[in-house]
């Protein structure tokens, strides 16, 4: 008896040793293992050593667990233009909008746009006008489609219709938004940053707004110091009525990236990222399936349910035929002519709504016929610029001011914002940037091994020799910029067929997934086609993506099984 109790108790010791170790190894403990320091701690310095927890998914989102799958398409390619080669590709695990984004999502960032840089004023008079959708994408020559242009954006009926009538380039500065709006609201419920909405002290104008890089480069800049809890690593002294803190705040420093506490920037998702979304695949592990031959967002080869409840009804909003948008009214009908509310249709395996049909949508591709899997198939993207902070003679990282808003005149003569007011002015990298390395030697990779001097036939021609020559894809390019007596920009692009050959170019992207303008041949997600980034149309929208940090499956859960359930 004796001995079976010290065997018991000699594995129980060995167990929690063993455990102890295992939780040492992994990182777990708030003590260095090679050093013995203890992280976050006065007596060490209070060197950081955040704490990640997996399982937060962003509001409005859901987790894409990444895998591999094939990128293209082998069903229907009438075309005949090459533009879907099957290929293998491996997605990384990330985050994505379950549904487009709406014109009351939208309305919010142009209504803080708004509040922000007044356009009445000089120095702000473009910032509103750049982000504002084009309303009269709605407009038809020999159509009755006035109600729309007036009305699809701002009547609370289509509040939760997909926005539409953005450009590429709108889409990309909703993101950058979207990341400092969510960031913001995490460091006020953190208790790092007093509510700036609250605080009748502090003028939220221009320069005086909350940007994520600015606050990790300097976060005492920020609204010239006035809106920070603690000043010099110090609590700021609480007054008689003041709430206290929550349990989680911050008390003594500002949170840093190494922190994990602030969300990754969102973005619009790269084609790969789309694509691989929008099929699914797990959910049918057949052969055909995994190989690509997946014709819609759904599983199966029709656009109607099949299912007891709600046999017939369709499956999206698409166009069904000449001069037939919706069907024949009553239980035929797909619910809506123009894009529908979101939501309207079953979602895909995945949690994801109208991946196939309602609008198309912007992603983040270069466009180029061609994807060239050879060169990199893992988390494939084309149209990288890489990038740095500037640094003034100082020392300091560049924050722009008030007076220093960057315009860009755009070809259809709209102007764009590059850089706003209290954001961190980027630059691209140098060659001296690029010495020696092997990943990558140019800033500006969006035309790499497909447009750029090294895929040309003059590729070993210097840079005087190379004057003259044409060019690959020798889309208009864009003119000087002129301006008439008035100041209005005077349009100088050529059309001549004998001259153009292409509208491809480092300004085009890749949109995806079938609208309510298309016929069902768009709705493949393999399917692909391309607009100039600074077009806007009637049936485009988007939705946004972020990456996901740590292990690729939620909460380190390794199981072969697909954890995904159509709600």
């Amino acid at each position: 008896m004796k001995s079976t109790v010290k065997l018991f108790s000699f594995l129980i010791l060995t167990s929690v040793i063993f455990t102890s170790c295992q939780s040492s190894r992994s990182g777990s403990s708030s003590k260095s293992n090679l050093t013995g320091w203890n992280f976050n701690d006065p007596n060490y310095g209070s060197y950081i050593k955040g704490k990640f927890k997996d399982g937060s998914v962003p509001p409005g989102m859901v987790h894409i667990e990444g895998g591999t799958y094939t990128m293209g398409l082998v069903q229907d390619d009438v075309m005949f233009d090459w533009n879907t080669t099957p290929k293998q590709m491996h997605v990384r695990s990330f985050y994505m909008d379950e549904a487009e984004v709406t014109n009351a999502e939208y309305g919010l960032f142009l209504q803080y746009t708004k509040d922000l840089f007044p356009p009445e004023e000089p120095d702000f008079k473009h910032v509103y006008e750049s982000v504002l959708p084009d309303t009269l994408v709605w407009r038809k020559g020999l159509g009755n489609t006035n109600l729309l242009s007036e009305n699809y954006l701002r009547h609370p009926a289509y509040a939760d219709y997909p926005v539409v009538g953005v450009s590429w380039l709108q889409a990309n500065e909703y993101c950058k938004w979207r990341t400092n709006a969510v960031n913001l609201k995490i460091l006020m419920d953190k208790g790092v940053i007093k509510n700036i909405f609250k605080e009748d002290s502090i003028e939220f104008k221009g320069k005086n707004n909350f940007d994520t890089d600015a606050y990790l480069t300097d976060p005492y800049a920020l609204f010239d110091g006035d809106t920070s809890i603690y000043k010099k690593g110090l609590p700021v002294p609480r007054k008689k009525g003041d709430p206290k803190p929550p349990k989680d705040a911050f008390t003594g420093r500002q949170i840093t990236s190494s922190d994990g506490i602030l969300s990754q920037k969102f973005r619009l998702p790269t084609e790969a990222e789309w694509e691989y979304a929008a099929k699914a695949v797990f959910e049918n592990r057949e052969y055909n399936n995994i190989r690509g031959r997946k014709k819609y967002a759904w599983s199966g080869k029709y656009t109607r349910n099949r299912s007891r409840a709600k046999r017939g009804d369709q499956m999206s909003n698409f166009k069904q035929g000449k001069g037939n948008y919706s069907g024949i009214a009553g239980w035929s009908s797909d619910g809506s002519d123009i894009p529908n509310k979101v939501k309207s249709y079953p979602p895909n395996a995945f949690g994801l709504y109208d991946m196939s049909g309602n609008v198309s949508e912007w992603v983040s591709d270069v466009y180029r016929p061609i994807i060239d899997s050879e060169a990199n198939d893992f988390n494939y993207f084309r149209g990288n610029i890489f990038t740095k902070k500037k640094i003034d003679e100082n020392g300091k990282v560049v924050i722009l001011g008030d007076g220093e808003i960057e315009y860009d005149t755009l070809v259809n003569g709209k102007i764009m914002t590059k850089g706003l007011p209290g954001s961190v002015k980027y630059i691209p990298i140098t060659r001296d940037d690029t010495f020696m390395r092997r990943n990558y030697i140019v800033a500006d990779n969006s035309d790499l091994g497909d447009g750029d001097q090294r895929s040309s036939k003059f590729f070993d021609l210097d840079k005087e020799q190379l004057e003259g020559t044409p060019r690959m894809y020798n889309s208009p390019e864009k003119p000087e910029k002129e301006l008439d007596t008035l100041g209005n920009v005077v349009n100088q692009f050529e059309y001549d067929k004998k001259k153009r050959t292409t509208l491809i170019s480092n300004k085009t992207r890749v949109y995806k997934g079938g609208s309510w303008a298309d016929r069902e041949y768009w709705l493949d997600p393999a399917q692909r086609r391309y607009f100039p980034e600074y077009i806007a149309t009637n049936y485009i929208g988007f939705r946004c993506a972020t990456d996901k940090v740590g292990p690729m499956m939620m909460n380190e859960k390794k199981t072969a099984t697909p954890r995904y359930v159509r709600k």
